[in-house]
């Protein structure tokens, strides 16, 4: 063999060693793609959620006009629970709807709720919070019904059935789970347009703002508040309503 030919020969086999390797190869891919995945799992920061309720702690809520959180409520083993075991005219002793320190306009938010036999609740959002104002939270936000439909009064009429946008529009089938178990709940708000999906299943869609969301208020026990429906920016609520209720898995995603 000649010089030249001895030399071809070398370079194509060094080139070959080197092929099955990637451009850019980092020995710590697997290990951060690992990392990522098991943060999407956990809290959802991957994908955007932020939760709201850490499992252990009132943490990043208050008692609506008040600094803290009433004492009523209690994280008990990855769940926010009202005990409502001391009434205090139609809410708790101690109680007071639940807040968010934070504001929230355009949200995905996403949670679990179960209701005592016979109990109330709600969740309400584009609440704003001016006790100077509004005494109740439910003079300002529009609220996700959560009743037992079966022992609460509440839960036998049109439009306050759980789920339900209250006194507003009823859900499109019935797919809340009795008194007891859990129910899985996603409140979609984006440039006006609102969706309800309830246990996998897509309930519910409205416009706010326009003129049919106003026929609706006026037409609704909300009429005797005028600024009822009409905050775009606000904060999200856990009602106290004067009976056990139970939440989990409270997360957020700001669109």
């Amino acid at each position: 063999m000649n010089k030249l030919f001895l030399i071809a020969l070398t370079a194509i086999a060094i080139s070959g060693c080197h092929s099955s390797t990637p451009k850019n190869y980092n020995k710590d891919s697997t290990v951060v793609a690992d990392t990522n995945q098991k943060k999407d799992s956990t809290n959802n920061t991957a994908s955007g959620f932020e939760s709201l309720f850490d499992g252990k702690t009132t943490d990043g809520w208050h008692a609506y006009g008040k600094p803290a959180p009433g004492l009523a409520w209690k994280a008990e083993d990855g769940v926010l629970h009202l005990d409502a075991s001391e009434k205090g005219d139609w809410q708790t002793k101690n109680g007071g709807d639940m807040v968010s320190n934070g504001e929230y306009e355009n949200f995905d938010l996403k949670l679990e709720w179960k209701i005592s036999k016979g109990g109330n609740s709600g969740i309400l959002f584009h609440v704003k919070e001016d006790t100077t104002k509004y005494k109740y939270s439910y003079f300002t936000g529009p609220e996700c019904q959560v009743v037992d439909n079966k022992e609460n009064e509440d839960g036998k009429l049109i439009k306050h059935r759980a789920g339900d946008l209250y006194d507003l529009i009823s859900i499109s089938k019935e797919v809340v789970k009795p008194a007891g178990e859990w129910n899985q709940v996603e409140i979609v708000c984006n440039n006006s347009k609102l969706d309800f999906t309830i246990n996998g299943e897509h309930v519910l869609s409205t416009t706010l703002w326009d003129d049919h969301w106003k026929k609706l208020v006026a037409g609704s026990k909300f009429k005797q508040w005028p600024d009822f429906g009409t905050f775009k920016t606000g904060h999200i609520i856990l009602q106290d309503h004067g009976a056990d209720v139970w939440y989990r898995n409270i997360q957020i995603k700001k669109l």
